[in-house]
């Protein structure tokens, strides 16, 4: 069944210009077709077309599903942004998929980008949580510098992990994720993280923790980080 998005549809049913446009120009939906509609909140919702208008798709004969989370754990993911944005929005995509609930673009002292364009990528988090049928929706910040990041994180409970290449004691993630379900984890830019960075975020309850042997690319390290938080225990 056809997956879309709306998510006021317990106040107004019905679908936005983009998910109506959709439906009835490029699916070819009718009146009386059925739909699964999710909210972003992590409800369910199936619906019959009442009126299929590529501008403005109303629904009706709209009940709720009640279903079980798909996971038992959350994940906020901290990346800095890639000099090439196409490999950004790739992990952004492919995270969305894996199972991630927020993810930040993290300016830090080595950052190339610092300017990211978040609606861009919230219409990429839509796209992924319809084709991963997972109704929550991931939530995008903006551009956040690392030491705001820092303080926003100081009252957190989560285990809080930061991923370097600098010499010293570290944990293999996998290991320091393990017997927690809540994360929080910081990957640097192609750079890495500065050392007044690392010690800073050691300084405020984060975990240096490594990924293996291999260098691994920004958008590859992070996406490692969502399949260890996936793989838990």
């Amino acid at each position: 069944m056809h997956v879309f998005y709306a998510p006021d549809i317990k106040t107004n049913p019905c679908l936005d210009e983009e998910e109506s446009r959709h439906a009835v120009k490029v699916l070819r939906l009718t009146e009386g077709s059925d739909v699964v509609v999710f909210d972003g909140k992590g409800g369910i919702f199936e619906a019959t077309i009442a009126q299929a208008n590529p501008k403005h798709c109303l629904l009706n004969s709209i009940v709720e599903r009640q279903e079980e989370p798909i996971r038992d754990y959350t994940l906020h993911i901290a990346v800095a942004p890639t000099k090439n944005i196409d490999r950004y929005e790739w992990f952004v995509e492919k995270a969305a998929e894996i199972g991630v609930d927020r993810i930040t673009p993290l300016i830090c002292d080595f950052s190339e980008r610092k300017v990211i364009k978040t609606e861009r990528l919230r219409k990429i988090l839509v796209s992924a949580m319809k084709q991963s049928l997972q109704p929550q929706l991931v939530r995008i910040d903006e551009a956040t510098g690392f030491k705001d990041f820092i303080k926003e994180c100081a009252c957190s409970k989560a285990t809080k992990l930061m991923a370097h290449c600098h010499e010293g004691e570290k944990a293999h993630i996998g290991k320091a994720m393990s017997g927690s379900k809540n994360f929080i984890v910081m990957i640097g830019p192609e750079g890495d993280f500065s050392e007044e960075e690392v010690t800073l975020a050691c300084q405020n309850g984060f975990m240096p923790v490594t990924l293996g042997q291999a260098r691994l690319r920004v958008e590859t390290a992070a996406l490692y980080c969502c399949f260890a938080a996936s793989f838990s225990d």
